[in-house]
């Protein structure tokens, strides 16, 4: 299996040491490894048919801030110019426009190859499209990664849930919120929680896309179109952020017994997302930088999951599902 990676950031560089932390298995599942045949990160690449050094390029873009020396201004170029299987996409997300992401996957399954994603915003915005594309050429394209990094909401409902009726899905999909709002749980406001979240790298230089909902707006998209089979885009979501949350809407809360949290919310009609009162105690309740679901079917009812919404090694977790899934796959 040869595999390109496009972007190497945190969940990039999480990925390679995953790959690498993980060859005796694929050895002894498939009796073959993982090859890293490309990498590029946003101005830099490198690519050896023979396969990289999974450690040697982390380290090299820790020391240097470059994965490779050659620069680049054709990604798509630089994704023919190295016969891989399959794409790994975790370049930084574009809610907007999809950004150099969507074109990496678009062109990755027009010249079929696999595809295993955590950016959000390509799906966010072309869901349809995406799926339709994978379909018609016989590809697959994965995504657990895309919502709520280890917590395995999305492969859960498909595999696990197969067969149910899934009604609702109701939950805390974005991390660095949940760690504000829990801040602000103690007395501190709004601006001080916030900026203690960059300080500690869970927000964002500019925190808009967490704290105005579109980050967790992505999330209740992808499982809109995956778990319920609708065909919404962003645009289609009901959005409120939480930089409206005043320290004395907190405090009433809390005389109530209660928690503000930021809850996305998706079923066969509703589409939102938005801060909501879950009394303490309530599965939802949960604190930090912690993610949680709750999934009501027909015949299991209400299945409470919660994991780490984001990190390096969290959302590679979900990569690594994501790549053993295919592989299993092609092993058929």
């Amino acid at each position: 299996m040869k595999v390109f990676i496009a972007g190497f950031g945190t969940v990039g560089q999480g990925v390679t040491e995953v790959i690498a932390s993980r060859e005796e298995f694929f050895n002894k599942r498939y009796g073959q490894s993982i090859k890293i045949v490309g990498v590029m990160d946003s101005s830099t690449y490198v690519t050896d048919s023979g396969g990289l050094d999974p450690l040697k390029l982390v380290s090299v873009k820790k020391e240097t801030g470059k994965v490779g020396k050659e620069k680049y201004t054709d990604a798509l170029k630089i994704l023919d110019s190295v016969d891989y299987d399959t794409l790994i996409e975790v370049s930084p997300t574009d809610y907007k426009t999809g950004g150099q992401g969507l074109k990496n996957i678009i062109h990755a399954l027009e010249t079929k190859k696999d595809v295993i994603t955590t950016n959000k915003g390509p799906l966010a915005i072309k869901f349809g499209e995406l799926i339709a594309l994978a379909k018609k050429n016989k590809c697959k394209l994965k995504f657990e990664g895309t919502v709520a990094g280890a917590m395995p909401i999305i492969n859960l409902c498909h595999d696990n849930l197969i067969g149910e009726n899934i009604q609702s899905i109701r939950g805390i999909l974005n991390g660095t919120c949940n760690y504000i709002l829990s801040k602000m749980d103690n007395g501190q406001p709004f601006d001080q929680a916030l900026k203690e979240a960059q300080q500690l790298g869970y927000a964002e230089t500019d925190p808009s896309g967490d704290v105005e909902g579109y980050d967790s707006a992505c999330k209740v998209v992808i499982l809109a179109n995956s778990v319920f089979d609708r065909n919404v885009t962003l645009s289609d979501v009901s959005i409120t952020g939480i930089t409206g949350i005043t320290e004395e809407a907190v405090s009433l809360a809390k005389s109530r017994d209660m928690v503000i949290r930021l809850i996305g919310e998706v079923g066969e009609e509703k589409l939102e997302v938005a801060p909501r009162l879950v009394p303490k105690g309530h599965p939802l309740a949960v604190s930090g930088t912690l993610n949680a679901a709750q999934i009501r079917s027909d015949l299991a009812g209400p299945i409470t999951i919660s994991g780490r919404g984001a990190g390096r090694m969290e959302t590679a977790s979900a990569v690594l599902s994501d790549l053993i899934s295919v592989m299993d796959d092609r092993k058929e």
